[in-house]
C-alpha cells in the first residue's frame, strides 16, 4: 500500500488523537526543524491553532509518521486543506534515505490569536507523548500575546492616520485652495 510521510507539530502529536485520525499510522522518529517557530492563528479567539513560521536561531520539534494514503484523505479534510492549511514538503532522513515529508502551514489570512485552552492541553499531552519540552508551547503562546499586541497597535496608529486624512479632507473641502 502507498504510504506517506506526515510531520506533526500540533495536536497530531497526541497519539490519542492521531489514532482516531488516521488508524494506520506509524510513528517512525523525531525531527527538529530549524528556522522555524510555533505560534497560534486562526480566524479568532478560541479558534486559533498552531502553525509555523519562519524564525531565525528557533526550531520546531516534529515527529516523523508513515500514513496510509487514506490517513493522508483523512488529515486532508481534518486541517481543511487547502483552504485553512497548506502543504509544506521537506526531505526527511528515512532509515538513510532521503524522503519527501510534508507538513500543514495555516494559511495566511488568519492573524494571531489565542487557542481554546482545550486545544492547549491537547497540544500538551502530544508534547509528553514524545517527550518534547512543553517550554516550546509556552513560548509559542508568548510569542502570539506579543504579536497581538503588535498588530493591535498598528491597527490603532493605522486608524489615527486615516482619521486625520479624514479631517484634512473635511477641511480642504470647506476652505478650498
Amino acid at each position: 500500500m502507498l504510504r506517506k510521510y506526515y510531520l506533526a507539530y500540533g495536536s497530531n502529536l497526541n497519539l490519542g488523537q492521531m489514532k482516531k485520525r488516521c488508524p494506520s499510522f506509524k510513528a517512525l522518529d523525531t525531527i527538529n526543524l530549524q528556522g522555524y517557530r510555533l505560534v497560534y492563528k486562526g480566524p479568532e479567539d478560541n479558534y486559533a491553532y498552531l502553525t509555523i513560521e519562519k524564525c531565525e536561531n528557533s526550531y520546531v520539534p516534529l515527529a516523523l509518521f508513515s500514513i496510509s494514503l487514506f490517513d493522508t484523505i483523512a488529515l486532508d479534510n481534518y486541517e481543511g486543506y487547502p483552504f485553512s492549511y497548506l502543504k509544506k514538503h521537506f526531505t526527511v532522513d528515512v532509515e538513510g534515505k532521503e524522503k519527501d515529508a510534508f507538513l500543514y502551514v495555516m494559511n495566511n489570512d488568519n492573524g494571531y490569536h489565542i487557542p481554546s485552552n482545550e486545544y492547549i492541553e491537547i497540544c500538551k499531552k502530544g508534547y509528553k507523548d514524545f517527550n518534547f519540552d512543553e517550554a516550546i508551547l509556552d513560548k509559542a503562546y508568548s510569542d502570539t500575546c506579543k504579536n497581538i499586541k503588535k498588530t493591535r497597535v498598528k491597527k490603532i496608529k493605522i486608524g489615527i492616520f486615516t482619521i486625520f486624512l479624514f479631517f484634512f479632507y473635511l477641511q480642504k473641502e470647506k476652505y478650498p485652495l
